[in-house]
């Protein structure tokens, strides 16, 4: 059938129940398959998500319907995350390139940065420095930089690939002369007491949870994604970093996701304060440089 024949509304309906047929896994940033079938409807067309019900009954454009059914095979059948297949993924409004060179965007770190981490950063001061480590693509850096417009903020992976990806994404921001890309193992790269505000999104999935992930994670790359010891050990070493480069007043945003209960079990002396999220999410902490100071010096951690 040619495209022209074919209106978005009956795209949308088609995509919709293929990717049911296939039953595909939505955690990549979508929170349907709905939502989904609407971002490869509109990147067929190459039109810009914030496209809505205006166009749902005007004709796909010429090579529309060929490009999304490219589209649908490769998350059908090779089960790609509709972020890689398009290239592009969307947090907390803002958009960023997306490759299998990171994990796609998602984290609800979002949030608390998007809020300028009130409660517990205060709100008249300006953090100087912001640390994003394991970052990626470099999603929750950059949102931080546009959120805090005085603030320096470092971009920080040991994945070459991730970090190129974050460079690129950091070029992109209004933010680009205040962004700096630093290839390091966590914060080792780092001086004492240098950073105000550090967030953190490091791998955290064990390897039995590894074993029962839906196929579309296999297309991520599994050293942003696996930890050792069931997601404590890579934390326990953030938790030392970070003690001794965080300033005085500094702050940890960490995020362990579904690691929190193995988390708590593993440092029982421990009082995590756990943000609630308004947007979904679980696992993000908030902790200063004070407790965790106090915490090492006792040997809580």
């Amino acid at each position: 059938m040619d495209s022209q024949t074919v209106t978005f509304r009956q795209a949308l309906e088609r995509s919709v129940s293929q990717m049911r047929a296939a039953n595909v896994f939505c955690g990549h940033g979508y929170d349907s398959i709905e939502d989904e079938a609407v971002a490869l409807v509109l990147a067929a067309a190459q039109l810009s998500p914030d496209h809505g019900a205006e166009v749902l009954d005007d004709p796909l454009p010429a090579g529309a319907l060929e490009q999304l059914g490219s589209f649908l095979q490769e998350r059908c059948e090779l089960r790609r995350p509709v972020a890689y297949i398009t290239g592009e993924a969307w947090l907390a409004g803002r958009r960023f390139v997306a490759d299998e060179r990171a994990l796609i965007p998602r984290s609800p770190i979002a949030e608390v940065v998007c809020n300028e981490c009130a409660p517990w950063w205060p709100s008249a001061v300006t953090p100087r420095v912001i640390a994003d480590v394991c970052c990626g693509g470099g999603s929750l850096g950059i949102l931080a930089a546009e959120t805090f417009p005085d603030s320096q903020v470092v971009l920080m992976d040991l994945d070459a690939d991730a970090l190129a990806l974050a460079h690129l994404n950091a070029q992109h921001s209004a933010a680009a002369g205040r962004l700096w890309c630093i290839r390091a193992d966590l914060l080792t790269a780092l001086p004492d007491g240098c950073v105000d505000l550090l967030l953190a999104n490091p791998p955290y999935v064990s390897a039995e949870e590894m074993r029962d992930l839906p196929a579309e994670y296999a297309h991520e790359p599994r050293l942003a994604l696996e930890a050792d010891e069931n997601g404590v050990a890579i934390v326990r070493r953030l938790f030392h970093q970070a003690s001794r480069v965080l300033s005085p007043s500094g702050l940890l945003i960490l995020e362990v996701g579904e690691t929190q209960e193995t988390l708590e079990a593993a440092f029982p002396r421990a009082s995590f304060m756990w943000i609630e999220l308004c947007f979904g999410g679980r696992g993000v902490m908030a902790l200063s440089a004070n407790e965790l100071q106090d915490w090492c010096r006792v040997g809580i951690l």
